[in-house]
């Protein structure tokens, strides 16, 4: 059966959403949640400001200048409070900063360098250090608007309001520190990372067209064109669906997506293969190839194996030797691998709304996806116990799940380990003990 020939429509019925390549880029840096942040303070302070001084006209216009007198005291004891804040929140950014770096060189020295974009993705760390700016811009702003005259009859402006919305965002930002000191500390632990790992993983499975009946995509005949990539090179991160299939659709052509999310593109390859009819303009396919320095969970069904397969290497590695990591790594990619055991791979077909197929997505099929999440554990699990206990079992549940034509590389991999663990084992016993499976390793 050649790769494309598994019909499938988007999961529930809906369409890809045209900002979707646009906010998983957005979600891997870090810049523009603490910007927007900032952005936003300062339109709500001008609207504070404008209800301070809307506060303080009414009360000139009638001559009450009691009151007045008495917000002037209070914006001297508020003037100290925002001082004090405006210098505390520089303190807050940089414990926060020095937090996230440690984190990250733990994280990325005992586990994988992949895991960094774990902690660059998590929205308590963006949330806390753009509350944290967004602070401390509003209490420089704020100590703008304190007037230096004491007559009521010459006041402009007293902040109460901003007085009131800087107090606020003080106890958020206390708020967001305690669950960024939480969640810093989750994500230092290999259970979480791994857990998120999956998490991220079943995600992007879940958002891949589900099996749908209709011999019409069956096949789609030679290419009719072939467009090259003019970009720069580098990782294959995704590509705009709904884009592609907009203009597939209104060039009444079927696109071939060539290289696999994650594969490593350079100029002048082919990115897309054209069937029935010509190719559409360089202007039309503008925006639809993203290419960046690596891989990202966005549309790439493969990089959480690779990552938990990075994860249990690691682990196994002499300089750590950790094998209770790896067998939790194992057990993630073992369930990973379950909820795929039934699911049509190789392609997905993406259609219009009119239910044509309009571009076909390579992605892995199930040998390459087994053989990635075990073929280099695997290897070194022969010195491992437990290691190669948990495998084994785990590829007994796989050979149960799966139906009999998915069970030839389960069985491959469990008769390779079998024959690594003969040569390697010191005696009978202990290759006895190393082939009996077990879901905990050694418990």
């Amino acid at each position: 059966m050649s790769d494309w020939m598994v019909t499938q429509r988007p999961n529930a019925g809906r369409r890809p959403r045209a900002l979707s390549p646009l906010r998983e880029h957005l979600r891997d840096t870090f810049w523009f949640a603490p910007t927007a942040a900032m952005v936003s303070v300062f339109v709500v302070w001008v609207g504070a400001r404008a209800l301070d001084t809307a506060v303080v006209e009414a009360l000139q216009d009638d001559r009450d200048y009691d009151t007045l007198d008495e917000l002037l005291r209070f914006a001297e004891d508020a003037k100290a409070v925002v001082s004090t804040v405006s210098s505390a929140m520089m303190t807050f950014i940089g414990v926060v900063f020095s937090i996230s770096l440690v984190a990250v060189q733990m994280a990325s020295g005992q586990f994988t360098p992949r895991v960094v974009r774990l902690f660059v993705r998590s929205r308590i760390t963006k949330a806390t250090f753009a509350v944290f700016l967004a602070t401390f811009v509003l209490t420089l702003l704020v100590l703008t608007s304190f007037d230096t005259t004491d007559d009521p009859r010459a006041v402009t402006t007293v902040p109460l309001v901003q007085s009131v919305l800087t107090l606020c965002m003080v106890a958020l930002s206390l708020l967001l520190f305690v669950l960024y000191v939480n969640t810093t500390l989750r994500l230092m632990r290999i259970s979480h990372v791994i857990t998120r790992i999956a998490a991220e993983s079943f995600r992007v499975a879940t958002s891949m067209p589900v099996p749908a009946g209709g011999p019409d995509a069956a096949r789609l005949g030679a290419a009719t064109a072939w467009v090259p990539h003019e970009g720069r090179a580098g990782v294959l991160r995704d590509v705009n669906i709904a884009r592609l299939v907009r203009v597939a659709r209104k060039h009444g052509v079927v696109l071939r997506l060539i290289p696999r999310i994650g594969d490593f593109v350079v100029p002048g390859t082919p990115v897309l293969a054209v069937h029935g009819g010509p190719a559409p303009s360089r202007r039309a396919l503008r925006y639809t190839i993203s290419v960046g320095v690596e891989r990202t969970y966005h549309q790439d069904l493969g990089f959480g194996l690779r990552q938990l397969s990075d994860i249990a290497l690691r682990a196994l590695s002499p300089a750590i030797n950790d094998p209770t990591t790896a067998v939790q790594a194992l057990d993630r990619i073992v369930q990973f691998l379950a909820a795929l055991g039934r699911r049509p791979l190789d392609a997905a077909l993406h259609r219009d709304r009119r239910g044509a197929v309009r571009l076909v997505q390579p992605v892995p099929g199930w040998t390459q996806l087994v053989d990635l999440g075990f073929t280099e554990v695997r290897g070194c699990a022969t010195g491992s116990p437990q290691v190669s206990r948990r495998m084994l079992a785990g590829l007994d549940d796989l050979l149960m799940l799966v139906p009999p034509e998915r069970r030839e590389p389960l069985l491959r991999h469990r008769e390779l380990l079998r024959q690594a663990v003969d040569r390697s084992g010191p005696a009978p016993a202990d290759r006895a003990f190393a082939l009996r499976p077990d879901r905990q390793g050694i418990g």
